[in-house]
């Protein structure tokens, strides 16, 4: 009897340890450099998408309980906001590319002094790009907003305080967005996957207590978006320092070196090519502000359900940067050609998928946001023009991530700087002013939709052209011709 009672507890620790192990495999770091490229790409993409819908949630949820509980009018605060948000946010950007890639390199090429020192130079800047955004933003906050023509009044007010909490408190978002790009960049993204369900979850709850239950407004769902980015910095810093077997912590580690000096030369090009992005969409929000209150809850409505439709695509495109960058490091070419094909098949099948989804229950899903008919009707119309444009994008992240990965951030920074300012603004401006009408003084407000669409099928045809000319490929270290 004791004998059977011993069996069966050795057999249940077995299992125990069994799944322990699993659980530690699958949040630690991983090599990309090794075994089936869909394989390791999905690993990477998928628990990346979770976490992109998780982060994308903060958004939304501010979005869904200012509607519900506030007014179509918070819906337009909260969005108009977004533009001056995303603007001063491009140095964040930049910063968290250029370390995703250099630790993808170092990890894939096991160069631990090396690997220690881009992660310790990360955390420096990151505390410096932090400082300058609070004063920096804190300050431009309201003459941004003036410049927007963003109405006076109750609007204005909730944009301006929505933005200063953020400000105030851009240190936690700072530090989630590099750490957990540190975490990515050494094949770990189940990590930042969990942090970010514990802090969306905890979004929410804060979200309908300081608006629904304190009534703080918008004030409310900045300051738990706010709280909730910082947990999960926290969170990232503390998985961090549990890595010793892989890099060093040490303090000669956070000295600023010429590694910073390759960071901001990677990064750059992607930051700036957000802060390009970022002014155009404000110069398009201008124009989004001129259609009226209605128009811009609609806009901000699709927006949101847009960063829902756009997540397989950044997912699948990070996954191809890391993916990329730790198969250069290696000196895996062939990898790289097959992890391409693979890779880009894998993003445009999830993103017709999710685009089913949304363009299926699209009606449900504004009505989320608010209950008023013509707003839900509006939306889904926009949301209906820009379809076709997403799986067109799924190329597009697919063939930037590659490049980007490979050292390549040029090349992706021109085409975005071209479609998005040189294309966009003025096709938007351009459809709008022939379209006036004495039913429409202002135009048409499809041309915000129909100009974003025409940007992303321009730019997916001209990364396929970039990307099949080849020349990204000398951005490689010591690349020779016909290494792959």
């Amino acid at each position: 009897m004791n004998s059977s009672s011993e069996n069966i507890n050795v057999r249940e620790a077995s299992v125990f340890l069994k799944i322990w192990a699993k659980i530690k495999e699958t949040f630690s770091p991983k090599d990309m450099s090794v075994g089936s490229p869909a394989k390791r790409i999905a690993e990477f993409a998928v628990p990346m998408l979770i976490g992109n819908i998780a982060q994308q949630l903060y958004n939304t949820v501010d979005t869904i309980v200012v509607g519900k509980y506030v007014g179509d009018n918070a819906i337009s605060a909260v969005g108009g906001a977004a533009p001056v948000l995303n603007l001063m946010l491009a140095l964040m950007i930049g910063l968290s590319t250029g370390v995703g890639i250099l630790v993808s390199q170092y990890f894939g090429a096991k160069d631990r002094e090396m690997l220690s020192t881009s992660i310790g130079n990360c955390i420096t800047l990151t505390a410096i790009g932090s400082a300058i955004i609070m004063v920096v933003g804190s300050f431009a906050a309201a003459p941004l907003l003036r410049a927007l023509d963003t109405p006076e009044g109750e609007i204005f007010n909730w944009c301006r305080d929505y933005l200063m909490v953020c400000f105030i408190g851009i240190v936690g978002t700072f530090y989630y967005n590099i750490l957990s790009g540190v975490l990515r960049g050494m094949g770990d993204s189940f990590s930042a996957l969990g942090f970010l369900v514990i802090s969306a979850s905890l979004n929410i709850v804060l979200d309908l207590w300081f608006v629904a239950g304190l009534g703080l407004e918008v004030f409310g769902v900045a300051l738990a978006t706010v709280i909730s980015q910082a947990i999960s910095a926290f969170c990232c810093f503390l998985k961090m320092m549990r890595m010793k077997a892989v890099f060093d912590v040490k303090p000669k580690y956070f000295k600023l070196t010429k590694i910073t000096v390759e960071t901001l030369r990677l990064g750059i090009p992607s930051g700036l090519t957000q802060a390009i992005f970022s002014v155009a969409m404000l110069i398009v929000q201008r124009l989004t502000n001129s259609f009226g209150e209605t128009v811009m809850a609609a806009n901000v409505v699709v927006m949101r359900v847009d960063g829902f439709a756009m997540m397989p695509n950044f997912s699948f495109g990070q996954a191809m940067t890391m993916y990329t960058g730790q198969n250069v490091g290696a000196r895996k070419f062939d990898r790289i050609k097959k992890g391409t094909v693979q890779g880009t098949v894998m993003a445009v099948s999830v993103s017709a998928a999710f685009l089913g989804l949304i363009l299926l229950f699209g009606h449900t899903i504004m009505g989320l946001f608010t209950n008023t008919e013509e707003l839900i009707e509006m939306s889904y119309g926009m949301m209906c023009i820009l379809a076709v444009g997403y799986v067109g994008m799924g190329v597009t992240q697919s063939l930037a991530g590659v490049m980007r990965g490979a050292g390549d951030t040029m090349t992706p920074m021109w085409i975005s700087l071209f479609t998005t300012v040189v294309l966009r603004v003025p096709v938007a401006y351009a459809i709008a002013y022939f379209t006036r009408s004495p039913e429409l003084p202002v135009g048409d407000y499809h041309a915000i939709p129909i100009s974003l669409l025409v940007s992303w099928l321009v730019g997916m045809l001209v990364h396929v052209i970039a990307f099949l000319s080849g020349k990204w490929k000398k951005r490689i270290p010591d690349y020779r011709k016909g290494d792959f």
